[in-house]
């Protein structure tokens, strides 16, 4: 059962700093929206608590390592500075013996992959070739949805953040544990990506950010044989958007060739909303892909090349940060589409109920108010109404 099925006020949180009590404030976090943003620093002391103590309790970095003696990781946002024999803050990469490698070795990944049937639950599924036709007939295979063909859904373990909602929060395992089914090479990804009746590969996690060179590989491979073949093999992906932006052009190239899609997850606008929630400030590292991958839209106006997405977290992920990433989003390219998705407690966050519907469409209309030409609700059916905005 849903926390927000049961009775009203039943899990009341309380802001450690300010003392306001409300079912939209979480006791894992400690601290209110209003706290985090008008005093972020004793705000964030409070916040960081439950990252830095779960993330030692399993064996993860509390921080992102940025050790004197260490080897640099230039692959996402965190910089880690990892000494010799430890791990970055994503658990994938590892110093063994001062050459910074995938834990998995040599090109290979710490990943799983399964054939999921179109029309799939995607968030770019509104503007999806598969379900859309947007961009046929050179980037899919039939007008209509594309009943028969999948996506071959890329499973990464390890991020390079630690959300408090994440909801495959088991792929955090994935690189301690190591099981030989989750280990695999970069050849039997490019033959599960060439069957024929796969029409797009998509790579979620975790995050691809992590494992992006294996990741880079393969998509140039698949690329490359989808075009000596003369047929249709999309490359997308779904990211937190922190990868260093030299490797998120790299991204965009492949997608922008394909017919694929970058989906990024914008968290939180406010910085200390971001960190509280992730145990990251990523804020503008998301802003500079964003605009990275926009600056590239009017090269293939169909299907969008990019997508924006923002999980609406009760007493968090409030009107106004969506406001404000809508604003940022419509300034840049107003045909950006955005979607908003319903959250459900998991993982560490369980005290917070699912995303209301008053939430949601207030959300919603504001993000339309922006001048966003495509504003779209994702995961409704997971709303409550639990609080009123």
């Amino acid at each position: 059962m849903f926390q927000s099925e049961r009775k009203p006020g039943y899990f009341m949180g309380k802001c450690l700093l300010c003392g306001k009590t409300s079912n939209t404030i979480s006791n894992v976090i400690g601290v209110c929206a209003n706290c985090l943003r008008k005093r972020p620093r004793e705000a964030l002391k409070i916040a960081m608590r439950s990252h830095i103590e779960w993330r030692i309790k399993h064996g993860l970095p509390p921080i992102p390592p940025k050790t004197s003696n260490g080897v640099k990781c230039s692959l996402c946002v965190n910089e880690c500075i990892i000494p010799v024999g430890g791990r970055g803050y994503c658990g994938v990469i590892v110093n063994d013996n001062g050459i910074l490698r995938n834990i998995a070795g040599p090109s290979k990944a710490v990943v799983l992959w399964y054939l999921d049937p179109h029309p799939t639950n995607c968030v770019a599924e509104p503007v999806c070739p598969a379900t859309t036709s947007r961009g046929y007939p050179k980037y899919t295979r039939v007008k209509g949805v594309e009943y028969g063909y999948y996506n071959l859904a890329v499973f990464f373990g390890g991020c390079n953040l630690d959300c408090l909602f994440c909801q495959n929060w088991e792929h955090r395992e994935m690189p301690y544990k190591l099981n030989e089914n989750h280990i695999h090479s970069l050849n039997e990804l490019v033959e599960a990506a060439m069957n024929p009746r796969v029409t797009c590969v998509c790579y979620f996690g975790g995050d691809p950010g992590p494992h992006i060179t294996f990741a880079l590989a393969a998509s140039r491979i698949i690329a490359r044989k989808a075009r000596e073949e003369d047929i249709i093999k999309r490359i997308c992906w779904e990211t937190n958007g922190l990868e260093n932006p030299l490797i998120m052009r790299e991204m965009a190239k492949i997608s922008l060739e394909t017919g694929g899609i970058i989906k990024i997850d914008f968290k939180a606008w406010s910085p200390s909303i971001y960190q509280a929630l992730t145990g990251i400030n990523g804020v503008e590292r998301v802003k500079e892909n964003i605009r990275l991958v926009a600056s590239l839209i009017d090269k293939r106006p169909e299907p969008p090349l990019l997508v924006v997405s923002t999980l609406l977290v009760p007493g968090y992920v409030d009107l106004y940060e969506v406001r404000k990433i809508a604003e940022f989003l419509a300034k840049i390219n107003p045909k950006i589409p955005y979607v908003l998705l319903g959250f459900h407690p998991d993982h560490r966050l369980t005290d917070l109920p699912r995303t209301s519907r008053d939430h949601m469409f207030k959300a919603y209309n504001i993000a339309r108010e922006t001048g966003l030409r495509e504003v779209f609700m994702g995961n409704l059916f997971l709303l409550g109404d639990a609080y009123r905005v």
